[in-house]
């Protein structure tokens, strides 16, 4: 489960409300319709009411791409749909009108805390007994109204919480842990999770579409109760995210903007995981009540996206959730915000990198001035043309900077933020970003750039159509928006609508010295508190129950889904654009959009200075046009391109609107043909480059995860640290790096592409008519190779690719306990172990393993180590395949976990390892997940071609999926056990830890081998 208070949804993921659907249709009007009588759907052995067959009326948007019909239930409950037949899966949100927002001021985090118990099960599902449980759970329930109320008294309290987790621990005999992660494991769901935000809380399921009923009837059950069920353990897990919030600077400097820009709102006065001083005195009764007036069908819709019939599936809706009692939600009255006349300053000191962060507050997101906010943002950063990309990152004036916006339905947050370049002060960056919003107050950019961004944003929707997971969100947003779907959509139109001096008048209206400013700065933060948490007695796991209702839901029949694998020889077609340079072709049956790479088998293992390389292209111009120029042509013609450079593979990459391929291509090409060396741009890069190498430092994740795994698995000259030094950095020369740029075409190597265009050398016809997003049909375009073969330039023989150079892998045969110092409330480890050279043999009991061991929410390592130690909010373990051929594979286990539960933390990983459980009911969950999930999963469109480029590394050329379908069925736990008792038990193992000094427990972490600190300069190499 996660939490979006900070950062927004808009700054971590897809922007969603820029893929909602909306094309041009004039004169948008809601149609009522009704769906046809359908086959009444047979009743299961569970207690739903079949409702005889009757019309279901519906509305529906003429010319909608996402073909969307909104049924309203008697109830109030409200359901899109959305059919879309790429794979046998539906993508589910189940999303509630209710908030942090709605958090009583007395009871912050409330509907955080809410959304975990959600997933704890109801007096149906989770429970072995019922009435035993409860008569427990009310004593619990009691207990804390009288914890609560001993604030002051610490030694009542005291005995209160024994008393608490005594009783908890006679409840917990009663429960069946994570029996809803189970269900949805064993019904092959992915992304089984949760958010809370401001505005919402949203339940998310990736569904086999042959599950559909078993979804419905266990989501229905979830709505119409809530059990707060292992409640204390949970607690513990809520305490853990908070720390872990508490140990991000991004998070803070957040809180404290919004804090400054909303005084009076929820938007600032409270958080979405709450006060330390609220988590640490919860009531279960405020919660229940909170469920009981917010969870109601009137203020919950379910949208659902996928291979999906309509009729049967909003009969099946009906069916479970048509009996949920209807009742108003309470109204929430927006407080009003008086204006802000002057700059407010705040400062926030941690031990991560500096940067300034300015923020607006505006409108809500469905006003006018909620679009304008859209556009300006995109004025500013839109990836490729915008002010801040153009004139602060590509000048490199700052190391990098941005604008983002977190869009609500009672105000807005503009939020434009940069870090700053070696020696340069927080205030510059400010008075920079100020600039670049000075220059849209003055009109001071180019006139062809908002109808760039209009069609830009219809390609990024027209992107986006091809996923459910943002053709569902796009519903869920309009719902939670409260705007009809029409409105929802029109709003796409009105976008297309908004002028420059619009723009110009909105930026002067709104953007003055009302704002808020945060500087970011590196130091210890004297307000620096930890949730301290009491002692808390493990529950039992009670692994091989199950409820009643577990055995009635799993065993409701379902149609059987047959896998359908990736044939590279039928379902790739491959050619030649000239001898020695091969074409992987995959057509785009859907848009009218490409992808085009070049992919090399050479990368930095080779020379460091590729990477350097493929960074400075985006620095230079070539021909006629200066960098700048180049990438506002690019961005006119809605194509991007990247060059990345990786240990051992080089991708070029092309992609955009196929109709602008001849252009763009030609740009291209001139440009890694002909780059201009800019001196200036490289002196910058390079100095920009130091700068980030030391802010890398700062960064907890960065040491764990990248610098000290590689330091473990290689030794201290790897991957990680294979980058220039510093001296031979600061005398490259930029005639140095276009060289390497200019040999890209001349090494050999492979093209793939995907899009809509056939791959004949058919040569151009008349261009009639305007290209749009979908390529017209009276427009003959060249075909694919006549393209690539004018258009590619290369020599007529390729330089064969340098010898692969990998580095050598490390036995690991010592016990090591490797450390690092960071000031941290948590502390993180990693227990690092390294198996077999890949074996595609090994992967299908890799596979299983996974799945039962440490997988997932309803994995061993989960329900041992969160659900019944509450020893850390994140915990896994997996058994990771090379992905190379001749390579180690690993298995890596983690867990996050309070500095002080470090010991009991660790041990109980080991324990896990060491003597995995035998649970014979969580294996065939396991099976069932496998068997669902392959079944249902189809990889498509550019994904083929992507999927046969690992195939290759592997040294592979069928669908390796088809071996795991066929074995994991079989396999016994005996084969499970041998498997962990050969790879896992007993393997020499290397412990790596990040935390603070003087709160790591170095006695304990000499009971796992030798002890060692690992300095900064030896695993970064500089």
């Amino acid at each position: 489960m996660n939490h979006s208070s900070y950062p927004p949804a808009s700054f971590v993921k897809n922007n969603f409300l820029l893929l909602i659907p909306a094309l041009a249709v004039l004169g948008l009007a809601t149609q009522c319709q009704s769906s046809k009588p359908a086959t009444a759907v047979p009743a299961p052995p569970l207690a739903a009411t079949t409702p005889a067959a009757k019309e279901y009326r519906y509305e529906s948007v003429p010319g909608d791409p996402l073909g969307v019909r909104i049924y309203k239930l008697e109830n109030g409950l409200t359901v899109y749909l959305s059919d879309y037949k790429d794979a046998p899966r539906i993508q589910t949100y189940l999303a509630v009108r209710a908030g942090s927002k709605n958090d009583p001021a007395t009871a912050t985090g409330l509907a955080h805390y809410l959304e975990h118990m959600v997933f704890k099960g109801t007096s149906k599902l989770g429970t072995q007994d019922w009435p035993r449980e409860k008569a427990e759970l009310d004593k619990i329930e009691a207990l804390y109204e009288v914890y609560r109320g001993q604030r002051n008294d610490p030694a009542a309290r005291k005995r209160t919480y024994h008393q608490i987790d005594s009783i908890s621990g006679v409840a917990a005999k009663y429960a069946v842990p994570n029996e809803y992660d189970k269900v949805m494991g064993a019904i092959g769901a992915k992304g089984s999770n949760a958010h809370t935000s401001s505005e919402e809380t949203v339940y998310q399921e990736d569904i086999p579409s042959n599950q559909l009923e078993k979804w419905a009837a266990i989501q229905a059950e979830r709505l119409q109760e809530m059990v707060p069920r292992l409640f204390h353990t949970e607690l513990e897990a809520v305490y853990e995210e908070k720390n872990r919030g508490l140990d991000s600077d991004f998070n803070k400097e957040f809180e404290a903007l919004n804090a400054a820009l909303y005084p009076t709102h929820p938007y600032g006065t409270q958080t979405t995981i709450g006060t330390i001083e609220h988590l640490q005195n919860p009531s279960i009764t405020e919660i229940k009540k909170y469920f009981g007036q917010y969870y109601v069908p009137g203020n919950v819709a379910l949208c659902l996206s996928g291979d999906l019939d309509y009729d049967a599936t909003i009969r099946l809706v009906d069916k479970y959730f048509g009996a949920l009692p209807s009742k108003p939600a309470p109204v929430f009255n927006a407080p009003v915000e008086k204006p802000l006349t002057a700059p407010i300053v705040r400062e926030v000191l941690g031990p991560q990198s500096e940067n300034v962060m300015l923020g607006y507050r505006l409108p809500g997101k469905a006003t006018r001035d909620g679009l304008r906010l859209r556009m300006l943002d995109k004025i500013l950063t839109n990836g490729q043309a915008g002010l801040i990309d153009l004139d602060l990152n590509q000048q490199q004036k700052v190391l990098e900077a941005a604008s983002f916006t977190d869009l609500n339905d009672d105000y807005s947050t503009h939020v434009i933020y940069g870090t700053p370049r070696q020696g340069q002060k927080l205030e510059e960056v400010k008075s920079l970003l100020l600039g670049e919003l000075a220059k849209v107050k003055a009109g001071n950019f180019p006139d062809w750039l908002i109808p760039a961004i209009i069609n830009n944003d219809k390609l990024s929707r027209t992107k986006g159509y091809e996923s459910n997971e943002a053709r569902a969100s796009a519903m869920y947003e309009a719902f939670i928006e409260r705007i009809d779907w029409k409105d929802y959509l029109k709003q796409q139109d009105d976008f297309a609508t908004i002028t420059k001096a619009e723009i110009v008048k909105f930026a002067n209206d709104n953007y003055g010295e009302n704002y808020a400013n945060v500087f970011k700065r590196t130091g210890t933060d004297p307000n620096k508190v930890k949730v301290v948490k009491p002692a808390i007695t493990p529950v039992p796991a009670n692994r091989d129950v199950s409820s009643a209702y577990y055995k009635q839901l799993t065993a409701m029949p379902s149609t059987e889904l047959q896998p359908v694998f990736v044939d590279y020889k039928k379902d790739i077609q491959e050619t030649a654009l000239r001898p020695g340079l091969p074409l992987y072709y995959t057509k785009n049956s859907e848009n009218g959009l490409f992808n085009l790479y070049y992919i090399l088998d050479v990368g930095t293992n080779n020379d460091p200075r590729w990477g350097l390389a493929a960074d400075y292209l985006q620095y230079l111009g070539t021909g006629q046009y200066s960098a700048a120029q180049l990438q506002q042509e690019f961005y006119k013609l809605g194509c991007s391109f990247s060059v990345s450079s990786g240990p051992d593979r080089i991708f070029v990459t092309l992609n955009g609107l196929d109709a602008n391929l001849e252009p763009a291509l030609k740009l291209f090409e001139q440009l890694i043909n002909a780059p201009k060396p800019d001196a200036a741009a490289l002196k910058n890069m390079v100095a920009g480059t130091l700068k980030q190498r030391q802010d890398a430092k700062l960064e907890k994740g960065v040491i764990l995860n990248a610098a000290m795994v590689n330091y473990v698995k290689y030794g201290p000259k790897n991957p990680f640290t294979n980058v220039l030094p510093e001296k031979a950095l600061k005398a490259i020369k930029p005639e140095q790096l276009t060289a390497l740029i200019k040999k890209l075409p001349t090494y050999q190597h492979r093209v793939l592409y995907y899009g809509p265009r056939p791959a004949t050398d058919a040569a151009p016809a008349v261009i009639k008519g305007t290209p749009t997003a979908e390529a017209p049909t009276d427009v003959l375009y060249p075909g694919l190779l006549w393209t690539l073969r004018n258009g590619h330039k290369t020599p007529a023989k390729l330089t064969p690719a340098p010898a692969a150079k990998d580095f050598a892998e490390q036995p690991l045969k010592d016990k090591k306990v490797y450390w690092v110092d960071y000031n941290m409330v948590q502390a993180e480890i990693l227990f690092l172990t390294k198996g077999d050279l890949y074996n595609k043999e090994m992967v299908p009991t890799v596979a299983l393993y996974n799945e039962y061991f440490g997988g997932g929410m309803g994995s061993i390592v989960f329900q041992d180590l969160r659900e019944s130690k509450a020893l850390a909010y994140s915990a896994s373990s997996r058994y990771s395949n090379a992905d190379k051929l001749g390579r180690s594979n690993y298995n890596l286990s983690y867990i996050g976990t309070q500095s002080d539960k470090l010991p009991e933390a660790m041990a109980g990983m080991e324990a896990l390892l060491t003597d995995m459980p035998v649970a014979e009911a969580n294996l065939e969950i396991a099976k069932n997940a496998i068997r669902n999930s392959i079944s249902t999963e189809r990889i498509t469109k550019g994904n083929v071609l992507l999927s046969y480029e690992r195939a290759r590394r592997l040294g592979l050329d069928y669908d390796l999926r088809r071996d795991v379908y066929a074995s994991t069925q079989k396999m016994t736990f005996d084969e499970l056990k041998k498997f962990q008792t050969t790879k896992v038990k007993g393997q020499n193992q290397v412990i790596l830890v990040i935390g603070a000094k003087d709160r790591l427990n170095f006695k304990e972490l000499a009971k796992y081998g030798a002890v060692q600190q690992l300095t900064l300069k030896e695993i970064f190499g500089y």
